[in-house]
This record gives structure tokens, sequence and C-alpha cells, in this order.
């Protein structure tokens, strides 16, 4: 069983910026996806970012592209997203997420869905205020 503990979330003022930790353990890395979602209020779950543990390649929804930015630790089982510029629609529910499998093999467009992650944390709370 895999275990993604996220932190470092909080409020924030707009223009701002925070750095989110996701800590995995529980399996070896190195053959498995990391992501980050985001849930707003009354919206839908929806794909912030993806990396690849195997060569660090990232994918990104347009909304975060040059804004965020999605790095790994391999020594520390951990990844970061590093979130500049934030504007009051970041505002959510942020979700670590991890799959067995290695997302360089899907299209950019898959990896933007909910389908690939086999396992998500709890969720991290991101407020931006205005």
């Amino acid at each position: 069983q895999v275990q993604l503990v996220e932190s470092g979330g909080g409020l924030v003022q707009a223009g701002g910026s925070l750095r989110l930790s996701c800590a995995a353990s529980g399996r070896t890395f190195s053959d498995y996806s990391m992501g980050w979602f985001r849930q707003a209020p009354g919206k839908e779950r929806e794909f912030v970012a993806a990396i690849s543990w195997s060569d660090g390649n990232t994918y990104y929804a347009d909304s975060a592209k040059g804004r965020f930015t999605f790095s790994r630790d391999n020594a520390k089982n951990t990844v970061y997203l590093q979130m500049n510029s934030l504007k009051p629609e970041d505002t959510a529910v942020y979700y670590c997420a991890a799959a067995d499998m290695d997302i360089n093999e899907y299209d950019s467009d898959y990896a933007a869905t909910l389908t690939w992650p086999d396992y998500w944390g709890q969720g991290t709370q991101v407020t931006v205020s205005s």
C-alpha cells in the first residue's frame, strides 16, 4: 500500500507563493508517476501537474504553466509543487496522487485526466486572498 502525505498549504495573498510537499511511502517509487490535482468548492477535481519519477519529465495544466513548478527528490521519496504568482482562483484543496506506471508512455491529454492515479493523499488547503 502507498501512503501519500501532503503539507505546505495555507493562506496567502494574491501574488504570493507556496510550496506544497508530498511525502510518499510504502513502495519503491522508481517506476511511479506522481501528480497534483485540486478541487475548489462546488467544482470537480481537476489536474494541475504530473511528473514521471523515472526522468522527471513534467506535464502541466494550462492554468499552471509558467507559474507552478513540479519537482522531485528521489532520496526523500518526496515531490514538491512550487506555486508562484498565486491567484484567488487557485484556491482549492490540493491532492497528491500516484500511480504505478510511467506517465511518459501516455500523451498529455491522458495525464490531465483523473483516470491514471491509483493512490491519493488526504489533501491540503490552499487559500489565496485578493
